[in-house]
């Protein structure tokens, strides 16, 4: 999946400044102004608030200058702006040290995100760049604002084209991306690899069960080992759900979306750990071959599990997950459920 770039480090073009005040010091700043600014802020009805903002109209009236009243910076300081401003190359015009320019730029880039699979782009208006003269802190954002973008996309995707497969076939593009390596895991060969209750959970579905695999990095780097729940669609199997919860079950794969998502972030800034990701993809459906409440399944770790509710597919999966994970004994283990 590729993604628009909010940042820049294009300095070349005519930008528009980003005024970032804080609420203590908005007189003494506003003094300082030219009376373009004075006049517009003080006869416009603005209010000096936290979270308020105002974009300047120039004696063009094309846009001047934005206002933003600052109580405390966070990511979301300016993440409401790129979907608010008007197209154009915008930069901050006000004095922040590295970690707060990181912050909003941050912020920005994900205010950015929209999700237009099944709308036509050209049907959308441009999104407003910010610049960041920085190149290194640009290449690190933008890693970042992309495997927040994955995430986002991969859980807005509905199921009819976010299946197992599916799911497959992104994390063999990240593999690839970055020179990582990536197996599966695919239906009845889950049982001769020794994960039952994956295969149980998935069994019923057209979209066969599988279970994803990426490594990446030195092998005698520290271990990190990192498991999503894919469940792609859970209609909650033979103990079914009620159609108002399962109308969001899309999203059951989150999990996933997630351990992709940082897997990314982990590959993209090279950091020195061997990176191990498992993701048991699977469909929680209905038909003759599902699995029942009362059935007993035997986990990859040998332990046996009495099914009591159908919906309490994620669980299962990530247990043959989770006991393939333990196996090679990594420094970190983490689960998103």
């Amino acid at each position: 999946m590729t993604h628009y770039s909010p940042l820049s480090t294009d300095t070349t073009q005519p930008d528009i400044p980003v005024y970032l005040v804080p609420l203590d010091d908005y007189e003494t700043w506003l003094h300082t102004q030219e009376e373009l600014i004075k006049n517009w802020l003080r006869h416009s009805g603005f209010r000096p608030e936290e979270g308020q903002w105002s974009l300047v109209p120039g004696q063009d009236g094309k846009p001047a200058a934005v206002v933003v009243m600052v109580n405390k910076f966070t990511t979301w300081t300016l993440g409401n702006l790129p979907q608010a401003l008007p197209s154009g190359t915008y930069h901050i015009a006000s004095a922040l040290d590295e970690e707060k320019v990181f912050q909003v730029a941050l912020g920005w880039g994900l205010g950015c995100y929209r999700y237009t699979r099944y709308k036509q782009a050209a049907d959308l208006p441009d999104l407003p760049t910010l610049v960041c003269e920085d190149a290194q802190l640009r290449e690190r954002l933008d890693a970042m604002v992309s495997a927040f973008a994955l995430v986002r996309d991969l859980v807005n995707t509905p199921a009819q084209d976010m299946m197992p497969q599916d799911l497959a076939f992104t994390a063999r593009e990240l593999a690839h991306q970055f020179a990582a390596e990536f197996n599966e895991i695919v239906d009845d060969d889950l049982l001769e690899e020794n994960y039952p209750v994956i295969h149980a959970v998935g069994r019923a579905s057209e979209h066969v069960p599988r279970l994803l695999e990426m490594t990446w990095g030195q092998v005698d780097a520290p271990r990190i080992t990192l498991v999503g729940k894919g469940v792609c669609f859970d209609s909650g199997g033979l103990d079914i759900k009620p159609g108002s919860a399962m109308r969001l079950m899309k999203k059951d794969m989150g999990g996933a979306a997630h351990t992709l998502g940082l897997a990314h972030m982990i590959m993209s800034q090279q950091l020195p750990v061997r990176l191990h990701v498992l993701i048991p993809a699977v469909e929680n459906a209905i038909s003759g071959d599902a699995f029942r409440p009362g059935d007993v399944l035997q986990s990859r770790k040998g332990i046996s599990i009495e099914i009591d509710n159908t919906d309490a597919e994620g669980r299962l999966v990530l247990c043959d997950a989770l006991t393939r994970a333990q196996e090679e004994s990594p420094e970190l283990l983490i689960d998103f459920a």
